[in-house]
């Protein structure tokens, strides 16, 4: 009844939403405290760590490959 990748998937969704959320709060809190209009020191730094959408990517990405890694070893 229960597929073996139930579990992980929620696991990995739950992972994507917490990413999701504080890139949110994040957002939402820089539009407030950022009265100049200007980029923050750590995004004009490192602008790909501080985007969640690449997290969330790089995090589907690894539990895909994980999947179809699995059902390649299972193969053979």
């Amino acid at each position: 009844m229960f597929d073996i990748w139930l579990w992980p998937m929620v696991f990995v969704s739950a992972i994507m939403l917490a990413i999701c959320l504080a890139g949110l709060r994040k957002s939402s809190r820089a539009l407030q405290l950022n009265e100049k209009d200007q980029i923050p020191e750590t995004a004009a730094n490192h602008p790909f760590t501080m985007n969640p959408l690449l997290w969330i990517i790089l995090v589907a990405s690894v539990f895909t490959f994980i999947v179809i890694f699995y059902y390649w070893a299972s193969f053979y």
